[in-house]
């Protein structure tokens, strides 16, 4: 709607986890970084973070970086009893089983994860949401993929991906097994304040736009109402961009990002 008036070829502030877009701050740097030193080891990594704040590009983003020798399986649902998802990781790696034995499940996985080492191919399951797994039993099917290993070397990677509470929920005694296997922990935290202006302009030139599009006083407004989370930081300004374009202003001031803010509740505004 408002592309062609402000010179973009694509909305810059989209809220779907497009890797295209991802911006490395220092912290999306690192955990980047993390998770393929995880699978390049084939660890069991666990990542966390505040909603919004870009945990999913990033596994987007890992996932382009992979070749052909690693074979990725991705849950994004992950509310599953143990029976489904042994279920749903077998038919991920496309075995057909006429029945539902845990043990016979965990037996077919495990010949084609041993039949991907063979041919040198090495498994990436990603779990996304883990935070929303329902039981400890669960939990504990993931821990038992971990077995899959030789006397060197493991035979598949694990990243679990969730909100700051499943490191909470990991913490406590009764996963101790599981989290004793995890080999690497991070926690994604927001954009600094000094990367506000970058994350920004980074999103504008992708979209086709080189030349300023928002205030320096505006961005600091924008920081200031996200808190540096970006999901949050592409709602404020999407809505900005739509009331500017509404107005016929070239230029995203401070009172538009106010309103932009206002009206999305993030300013004391919100009744309810």
């Amino acid at each position: 709607m408002y592309e062609a008036f402000y010179g973009l070829e694509q909305k810059p502030f989209s809220k779907t986890p497009d890797p295209h877009f991802l911006f490395l701050s220092k912290n999306h740097e690192e955990a980047l970084a993390r998770m393929q030193y995880a699978v390049e080891e084939r660890e069991l990594v666990l990542l966390t973070g505040e909603v919004g704040s870009g945990k999913t590009t990033l596994t987007r983003a890992l996932m382009d970086s992979l070749g052909e020798k690693y074979r990725v399986i991705v849950i994004i649902n992950p509310q599953l009893t143990p029976l489904q998802f042994l279920r749903t990781v077998a038919k991920r790696f496309d075995i057909e089983i006429p029945h539902n034995f845990k043990d016979s499940l965990l037996d077919a996985i495990y010949e084609r994860v041993y039949k991907d080492y063979e041919s040198g191919i090495t498994p990436v399951i990603i779990i996304d949401e883990a935070q929303l797994i329902p039981t400890k039993s669960t939990f504990e099917e993931i821990r038992l993929l971990t077995n899959f290993q030789l006397d060197h070397i493991n035979l598949l990677s694990l990243i679990l991906v969730g909100q700051t509470d499943l490191r909470k929920r990991l913490n406590h005694k009764t996963y101790l097994p599981l989290r004793q296997r995890i080999g690497l922990f991070y926690h994604l935290g927001p954009l600094a304040a000094d990367e506000m202006k970058e994350y920004i302009e980074h999103r504008l030139r992708i979209s086709g736009l080189d030349s300023p599009l928002f205030t320096d006083v505006a961005i600091k407004k924008l920081y200031r109402y996200s808190g540096g989370i970006p999901r949050v930081i592409n709602s404020i300004a999407a809505s900005a961009l739509l009331d500017g374009f509404g107005r016929e202003m070239r230029i995203i001031d401070e009172p538009i990002i106010n309103d932009a803010a206002r009206e999305l509740g993030l300013n004391g505004y919100r009744e309810n």
